[in-house]
């Protein structure tokens, strides 16, 4: 295929020049992709992906908003870019043991969305498709080679791990946000909790019942920081997926 085959967005997403781009007779650009990208990046590594217009890009580069859209075709493509370059590319895993593979390939992804939480706000609308987002899965299909899952069930895998890391870490940042907003709103959702407990009926809602007079709801919270307490939710929920690869990798045969 060549790169007049390829769609114009993913030409930019994997740098590819453009086909005009021959005729320029080797004078430099002012604008290129690389930089509108960083600027991005830049607005919402500072205010969040909210933060992250077109206009207030170009004006960052010093620009007007008509001349980013011969580098960016749309603000969903911006995102796209931006996506790819703030992930970056997965650190060195272990491929000879699946299980601390893909825990590293969480963990390591995990530390990327913690750092940019922004990235968990970005709408999903297709497969990976950028080189550091494939550099990702090649990572992770790697880890599973020599698992015995076949295509399926290893993308099955990347999936759900993928989601849970990225949802945990939404959920975390969610959680600061309440906290962030002090002592009265942790206490008005206590009484909130103390209030639902009060409603929930033990013959409509029987587990749920029991569950909230269990110690785990009854008792104290522990003296932990709210970060080694999402590590340890973290850790659980991870280790009861790759659990399950187990299960179904045993079951799968050599």
């Amino acid at each position: 295929m060549t790169s007049e085959n390829v769609p114009a967005a993913l030409r930019r997403l994997w740098r590819v020049p453009e086909p005009s781009e021959s005729s320029r007779l080797g004078r430099p650009a002012t604008l290129d992709v690389d930089l509108v990208v960083a600027a991005a990046v830049e607005i919402a590594d500072r205010d969040g992906l909210g933060g992250v217009t077109l206009p207030k890009v170009a004006k960052s580069l010093g620009f007007t908003g008509m001349s980013l859209y011969r580098h960016v075709g749309s603000k969903e493509e911006l995102l796209a870019l931006m996506t790819d370059h703030a992930v970056g590319t997965p650190p060195a895993l272990d491929t000879d043991d699946w299980r601390e593979g893909l825990r590293g390939w969480a963990l390591a992804q995990r530390a990327v969305f913690r750092r940019r939480p922004w990235l968990t706000r970005v709408p999903i609308s297709g497969p990976p498709s950028g080189p550091n987002q494939i550099a990702w899965m090649e990572a992770a299909l790697a880890i599973m080679s020599r698992t015995g899952l076949d295509w399926a069930h290893r993308v099955g895998v990347l999936s759900v791990i993928g989601g849970y890391v990225l949802q945990s870490v939404r959920q975390h940042s969610d959680l600061a946000e309440g906290r962030a907003q002090g002592q009265e709103q942790a206490e008005a959702a206590r009484d909130h909790a103390r209030a639902l407990v009060r409603l929930v009926d033990p013959e409509r809602f029987p587990e749920t019942a029991r569950l909230f007079s269990s110690a785990l709801f009854q008792a104290p919270p522990p003296a932990t920081s709210a970060e080694t307490a999402a590590d340890a939710d973290f850790s659980l929920g991870l280790d009861l997926i790759l659990d399950g690869v187990a299960v179904r990798i045993e079951s799968s045969g050599p």
